[in-house]
């Protein structure tokens, strides 16, 4: 596109010289004005406005754009106006169109200014036709009496003298030479008037469209806003509605973890309490049976009845607990190694013992090369027809303690929980005795009392001489202990009671899950 390139007022100047059609291009900075530069400066665009065109380009920021506007409103940017002769927008283009839109524009725009330009010509020629012979047009197109009586009437002057209206209405022909002149003036006025006119009908028409082409640009601009507007909103209630969920889930997901963490607690602390009232159930079991093997008196045997009633009772709940363990699908297995030691796992309770079996192995690896598997209480070594059966058959499900025992060790190396019981009790029994003579001797005598370990040597060996005889290293477990403790009271927490003879061997020695020892 061939731009002008001085300013406003001599672009106006060169389009009047040369009758051609007043182009301006209001063009910004954004996306739109640059694809409509773009369009202006296709080739097609070049050659349908080589001619009859005069094209300016002028900046929003500008004070051309400024002084523009007062003039013609820009509404939007970018805008192309088409402005005639007269000063009359023919076309202006809103916004941005592609290079043949706007070649078909150009040539509607050159079709208008050619019949305006045409249309004034003939106006021209038509009143200087009237001039040389205003009533033989009238006399052509009417030929009827009517209508040359009004010829004759328009020919004739509106205001004349008195001499002249006389010679009028005496002699004709005076009156037909001094009429064609008058009429043409009154026709060329009456012209112009109607060419005026239809001019300032088009300006208004022009104008009028404008008008309602703003309005609809601002309505469309309104609702594109308030479609924007709706967009956001959408999107904001969207994305909070997302979040939302997000925020639910993640807190469901949190819920359920730590619902699934109470529960394997829960069920953890019922199995303990369950493996407690099991173990306390055995001992007053025991305390029970040996209260009856031993009873002498009628308050034993009543005694001993009340804790076979205990028993009986513990018998029940101990069947429950069975039941129960029949439920339950998993097997927690304690194993306990000869030094101490001890590892748990879970295995399901329909799995076989050969499975628990191998775990250890892997668990122990070359420590023990070759080993078995053993229960406490009841007393029982698993041979090879019980790795095949399951751990639900073999009671040792939901829960049970298992021994280790190494190859070429006889079971007899287990601590014998029942033998030697009668001279234990016996012990016991003789012991509160010794106890309170140590206290008289100690208030009352100033001397020493005889050592704590020659004293317990000597209870022992005269109430249990089969029990030391049986088992060296329980006495020798006994002997340290002995020697470590010096004092006759034990102190738990702010109560102090007196020592008992089986003090140190509940303090020291390992207990199975079963109430039972083992070295």
């Amino acid at each position: 596109m061939l731009w002008f390139q001085g300013a406003i007022p001599a672009a106006i100047a060169a389009a009047k010289q040369s009758g051609a059609v007043f182009v301006v291009f209001v063009a910004g900075d954004d996306e739109q004005s640059t694809q409509m530069a773009e369009s202006w400066e296709d080739e097609k665009v070049t050659e349908a406005s080589s001619d009859s065109f005069v094209a300016i380009k002028i900046d929003t920021k500008s004070e051309a754009c400024l002084q523009f506007s007062q003039i013609y409103p820009v509404v939007c940017v970018p805008s192309s106006f088409f402005i005639g002769d007269s000063g009359i927008p023919l076309e202006v283009i809103a916004g941005s169109i592609t290079a043949e839109e706007l070649v078909n524009r150009i040539h509607k725009v050159r079709q208008m200014h050619t019949l305006k330009s045409e249309a004034s010509v003939g106006i021209g020629s038509q009143s200087a036709n009237l001039v040389s012979n205003p009533c033989s047009s009238f006399e052509h197109n009417n030929t009827s009496e009517n209508s040359q009586a009004r010829n004759v009437e328009l020919c004739e002057t509106p205001s004349t003298s008195p001499d002249t209206q006389s010679s009028i209405s005496i002699g004709g022909e005076n009156s037909g030479h001094t009429s064609p002149a008058q009429e043409a003036s009154s026709d060329e006025r009456v012209m112009g008037h109607q060419a005026e006119e239809d001019l300032t009908v088009k300006v208004e028409r022009l104008t009028k469209k404008l008008e309602e082409r703003r309005e609809e640009k601002r309505k469309e601009e309104e609702q594109l806003i308030f479609s924007s507007i709706q967009k956001e909103i959408k999107k904001e209630i969207d994305r909070r509605k997302t979040g939302k969920e997000m925020l639910d889930y993640k807190r469901k997901q949190e819920e359920e973890l730590t619902k699934r963490m109470l529960e394997e607690r829960s069920r953890e602390k019922a199995e303990d309490k369950a493996a407690r009232e099991r173990i306390k159930q055995q001992i007053a079991l025991d305390r029970a049976e040996r209260a009856a093997r031993f009873a002498k008196t009628k308050e034993e045997v009543e005694a001993a009845k009340a804790a076979a009633l205990l028993a009986k009772q513990a018998e029940m709940e101990a069947k429950k607990e069975s039941s129960l363990r029949e439920r339950s699908a998993v097997a927690r297995i304690q194993f306990r190694l000869p030094d101490g030691s001890s590892f748990t796992n879970q295995f399901p309770s329909d799995a076989p013992l050969e499975e628990a079996r191998q775990f250890a192995a892997q668990m122990v690896g070359n420590m023990y090369s070759n080993f078995s598997l053993a229960t406490m209480f009841p007393r029982r070594e698993f041979t090879k027809e019980d790795y095949r059966k399951k751990l639900l058959e073999l009671e040792l499900a939901p829960s049970a303690s298992v021994v280790l025992l190494p190859a070429g060790r006889p079971a007899a190396s287990v601590v014998q929980s029942s033998g030697g019981e009668l001279w234990k009790f016996l012990g016991t029994v003789l012991y509160p005795f010794f106890a309170i003579w140590r206290l008289i001797s100690n208030f009352l005598f100033t001397s020493p009392p005889p050592p704590q370990t020659s004293i317990r040597s000597a209870t022992l060996e005269h109430t249990n001489p089969t029990a030391s005889s049986s088992s060296e290293n329980r006495e020798g477990v006994r002997k340290r202990v002995l020697e470590k403790r010096g004092e006759d009271f034990k102190k738990e927490g702010k109560i102090y009671r007196l020592r008992t003879q089986d003090d140190g061997e509940d303090e020291n020695n390992t207990w199975n899950g079963n109430s039972t020892q083992q070295m």
